[in-house]
């Protein structure tokens, strides 16, 4: 439950007076913490716990009569109403408006102090505050943290304790990995690398944990040598065939807490990926180190599955599609017998689905149930204290997704409920035919990924439509649901390393949205394979994994071509065929009325 509204108020008025305690002009709370995660365990949810906004993106600033948070655009519904009555407003991060940083140097005069936690402080951040501060010569605060003297009941570090990923489904070791690593450190001329972003450690040594809810990874850091290699753990969760496992492996184990005294023994040249290393933890590293700022090299080798691994994913696809059968036809059975189901209820309902399935493990990401205008709250999460009940008329959209050791699943649908209207028809259709254009997509290797948004959003420029999100975003192996470094979107800059590549797992996921109304969103997980090679290169095609239908009750017909048709009855036979065999009863019977051609 979220704290009220007085309580939060009160939380930053405790704020602002140990700001004026200790001299500090500007408070900045980001969601971040010392590994640069997009979700966080609750003892860095400082944003959250001090603004009462939950998003998983968002900074807090706070002066001395100004408090705002700077979000974007699939937080501008939310937003405003979880920050109502606290004193502290929205700001809208897009192009055009001002970021935090310059309303802070437009705002505050000469000489001013700026408080940050130089733990959740990221290298690449750090350089944009200066940046912005150093013509009026405003001071950046790195060393102190002003948030831990107001939260006296501060959640504790979590203490789950780590696992292996089993053996069955892991076809690189972890020597060979560090082998690989080390290969790339020698190429960027690098005798240490600093690893702080809890994915790339997790894969590169095949353990798992539980720290971040939904994320199987667990706090830590890695750092490597030419000749060693460390990581900083809490000790206590290893236990002691792990640590041999490590040690076989040539990584030697350390207290998680001790990383910050042992980069202060790094010589030579280290390498760092700037935008998930912490400045705090760099506060001792030596001046005289020479840095290499870069991308991890384990993002992109992680990011690239193997074909055992794919093979793995795909079979990890077809159980959650029979949950997701199970789950659909349960769900219209409910409705046509007029029982009453929230948006709660789904989500209970999805989980016990997949719970069924081998090798499951938790749900990918806090179910999104949005029905009718709570679906047009990009990443909106019912509660107990608000959440609709599905009755009337009305689209619900559903996105939702799953862990298990063979695979990590995305998937959004769109259900109804009663009678759905042409508009609403129409706008899932449009959506749609965006999904299929980019799903039919050829491009060749090595493209930078941001450049084939547009083959899915062109169906709904045509109609004076759009969504703010992007298409898609990288998935993990039985890893975090969202990863790096392929991003599929218009506002993705093009950089060397965020490109399209073989054996990459990205979503398509185009969308919809009519605040107060309804929001639209069709999803699949795909692989990038090989498509033709020519005299003019590599091409590349995307293959759909996930394996669940679309209603086609919601859709238009006369509004899809011949060959969108033809993809989509293709689509539903595949569907047809990948899990007849793994349903039976009402599901069975759902799976068959569902994957009918139109």
């Amino acid at each position: 439950m979220t704290d009220s509204v007085q309580v939060r108020r009160e939380r930053l008025q405790n704020a602002r007076a140990l700001m004026a305690e200790h001299g500090v002009d500007a408070l900045i709370i980001p969601s971040a913490d010392p590994h640069m995660s997009e979700y966080l365990p609750v003892y860095w949810q400082g944003r959250s716990w001090l603004s009462g906004f939950t998003g998983s993106v968002g900074t807090l600033v706070i002066t001395a009569d100004f408090a705002g948070v700077w979000t974007d655009n699939r937080y501008w519904v939310q937003a405003p109403m979880q920050l109502e009555g606290t004193g502290i407003e929205l700001q809208k991060m897009q192009i055009g408006r001002p970021t935090f940083s310059t309303f802070l140097a437009e705002h505050l005069p000469s000489g001013a102090k700026v408080a940050i936690d130089g733990n959740v402080l990221s290298v690449n951040e750090s350089d944009t505050l200066k940046a912005a501060f150093g013509d009026k010569g405003i001071e950046l605060v790195t060393t102190l943290d002003l948030l831990a003297k107001i939260w006296s009941d501060r959640p504790s570090l979590p203490t789950d304790a780590i696992y292996e990923h089993p053996a069955e489904f892991v076809d690189t070791t972890a020597a060979d990995k560090l082998a690989k690593v080390r290969r790339a450190m020698s190429e960027k001329g690098a005798n240490a690398h600093l690893i702080s972003s809890l994915d790339d450690i997790a894969w590169l040594v095949n353990l798992r944990g539980s720290d971040v809810v939904f994320n199987p990874v667990f706090l830590s850091h890695l750092l490597i040598t030419d000749t060693a290699a460390t990581l900083f753990v809490d000790q206590n969760k290893l236990d002691d065939t792990t640590k041999a496992n490590l040690a076989d492996a040539g990584i030697n184990t350390a207290d998680y807490g001790d990383i910050i005294d042992a980069v202060a023994d790094v010589r030579g040249t280290l390498l760092i990926d700037p935008a998930r290393v912490s400045v705090g933890t760099l506060s001792k590293l030596p001046a005289d180190t020479a840095i290499v700022r870069a991308m991890n090299p384990s993002t992109l080798l992680k990011a690239i599955k193997s074909d055992a691994d794919i093979e793995h994913i795909r079979e990890a696809m077809r159980q959650d599609g029979a949950a997701l059968c199970e789950f659909f036809s349960e769900f219209e059975a409910k409705l046509a017998r007029g029982e009453k189901v929230t948006e709660l209820d789904v989500d209970r309902m999805l989980n016990e689905a997949r719970s069924r399935q081998p090798h499951h493990i938790s749900p990918s990401f806090g179910t999104i149930a949005g029905y009718k205008g709570n679906g047009a709250i990009v990443h909106y999460s019912a509660t107990e204290d608000n959440f609709a009940t599905i009755e009337g008329d009305g689209l619900l959209l559903i996105d939702s997704g799953a862990q298990y050791y063979n695979g990590t699943t995305d998937i959004t649908r769109m259900a109804s409920c009663g009678t759905v209207s042409d508009d609403e028809k129409r706008d899932v259709t449009y959506v749609l035919k965006a999904h299929i254009g980019l799903a039919n997509a050829h491009f060749p290797e090595g493209l930078p990924s941001g450049q084939i948004d547009v083959l899915a959003r062109i169906h709904l420029w045509q109609q004076g439509l759009d969504y703010g999100h992007g298409t898609g975003h990288g998935v993990g192996y039985f890893m975090n649901v969202h990863e790096g470094p392929q991003v599929i979107s218009v506002h993705a800059p093009a950089t060397a390393e965020r490109v399209l590549k073989r054996g990459m797992i990205t979503t398509n996921e185009p969308g919809l949205y009519r605040e107060g109304k309804w929001g639209i969103r069709l999803e699949n997980c795909v692989v990038h394979m090989p498509a033709h090679e020519t005299e003019f290169g590599t091409f590349l095609k995307f293959d759909d994994l996930t394996l669940c239908p679309f209603d086609t009750r919601l859709i238009l017909p006369e509004l899809l071509t011949t060959e969108e048709k033809a993809w989509l009855n293709s689509y539903h036979q595949r569907v047809h065929d990948e899990l007849i065999d793994r349903v039976s009863g009402d599901a069975k019977a759902w799976l068959i009325e569902r994957t009918k051609a139109v």
